[in-house]
């Protein structure tokens, strides 16, 4: 690896080194949304109220989303009160049977305290239900509850997620794997089945901005996926740009390897009507993720600021959010773009209209801008070929 590569260096000591965004382009992009399912919570007894129901209305809402043309669909996985879905793929199984053409993928799988075995078994499961059309996104996740949960120590956080992605990776690549750790018992020549019907089943990983975390994406030829939700988004164009290098570094073809940028944000006939919507759900949620975590509570000056063209939130009309999907395209060149609606629980009958503006108004316009075609199944090597059957 070139030397001025290195897993703790500073991202923004990459535009020093001229690493440029001519890497990555051409690949046209994807369009499409994400949900964690976040439920309302009793205020009393902290308990979880209609779980039932925002999932029932999840599934509509991706069904909506394939309707009208959108090409991709993920779903969180939390282990909290607040938020509606633990496992994904269950999730992911039953609009599969609902849809024709959208991508399911999740968003995120926590595959450090998950057993990478069921993990790929589900997910093929997804792919052969939808005949093709499903992925993993790979995180560590933005909370903790599940490593408690599942008997593992936050202290083996960093080791955990390189270890079962290496797995995860294995399982994908072979369909007979032999494999040796340290957090999970060995695997000696045993079949895993059922095989996807992608082969490869695509695979990304989702960060944060950690250098080290983008050089291990980019030195293993994965796509990657970034999270803005907060900030001046041009901060990290740095860190794509490092993933960039990296990968060229590590002797993959940038121009092959996606970037997704992932955002909170909402549609609205009207801008003010989309803050009036929004405002709400995304102060309480946010506020509340902020006193368990240090941060300033969400303001009125905050929310507006976010709104601005340079800032974190894509929320206003249809044109506001095409002006602020294409002012991040000049900064990444990135090849997918996901918008995060429900950051709180927000009226489904809104939900359900914020899909199709974002389907029949936005999209359309930011292919045209964009041009060329979008990448299938995120355009890892032979993740659009299907798996032959067996002889």
């Amino acid at each position: 690896m070139d030397p001025r590569v290195d897993p703790g260096m500073d991202p923004g000591v990459g535009v020093a080194l001229g690493i440029g965004l001519e890497l990555g382009m051409g690949l046209g992009m994807e369009l499409g949304l994400y949900s964690f399912a976040e439920t309302r919570v009793d205020p009393e007894t902290g308990r979880q109220l209609d779980a039932g129901a925002r999932i029932r209305n999840l599934i509509e809402e991706i069904e909506v989303a394939d309707q009208v043309g959108l090409d991709i669909f993920g779903v969180g996985e939390h282990h909290r009160s607040d938020y509606a879905v633990s496992a994904p793929a269950v999730v992911l199984a039953g609009a599969a049977a609902r849809t024709s053409r959208i991508r399911l993928t999740s968003a995120v799988s926590v595959i450090s305290s998950d057993d990478p075995v069921r993990i790929f078994q589900d997910f093929a499961t997804v792919d052969l239900i939808s005949e093709g059309r499903a992925e993993i996104m790979a995180g560590r996740g933005s909370f903790t509850e599940s490593f408690p949960l599942f008997g593992y120590d936050l202290s083996d956080y960093d080791e955990l997620f390189a270890e079962k992605l290496e797995l995860l990776l294995h399982l994908r690549d072979s369909e007979r794997v032999t494999w040796e750790g340290t957090h999970r018992p060995s695997i000696q020549d045993r079949g895993v089945y059922p095989q996807p019907s992608q082969d490869p089943l695509p695979v990304w990983v989702a960060v944060g901005g950690s250098p080290r975390s983008v050089v291990r994406v980019a030195t293993l030829g994965l796509p990657m996926a970034l999270a803005i939700i907060g900030g001046h988004p041009e901060r990290f164009q740095p860190v794509v740009e490092l993933y960039r290098r990296a990968a060229e570094q590590a002797g993959h073809d940038p121009a092959t390897l996606p970037v997704s940028i992932n955002s909170h944000g909402f549609l609205a006939e009207t801008g003010d009507e989309a803050s009036e919507i929004a405002f709400p759900p995304f102060s309480e949620t946010m506020s509340r993720i902020g006193r368990e975590r240090g941060w300033p509570p969400w303001t009125r000056q905050h929310f507006k600021a976010e709104r601005s063209l340079t800032g974190a939130l894509v929320l206003g009309s249809p044109q506001e959010v095409i002006d602020k999907i294409m002012y991040q395209y000049e900064l990444f060149r990135h090849q997918r773009f996901l918008l995060q609606l429900t950051v709180g629980p927000i009226p489904h009958e809104k939900v359900l209209q914020a899909i199709e503006l974002f389907g029949t108004e936005v999209a359309p316009v930011v292919r045209r801008e964009v041009g060329g075609e979008p990448p299938k199944s995120g355009t890892q090597p032979s993740s659009g070929e299907q798996r032959a059957p067996a002889e």
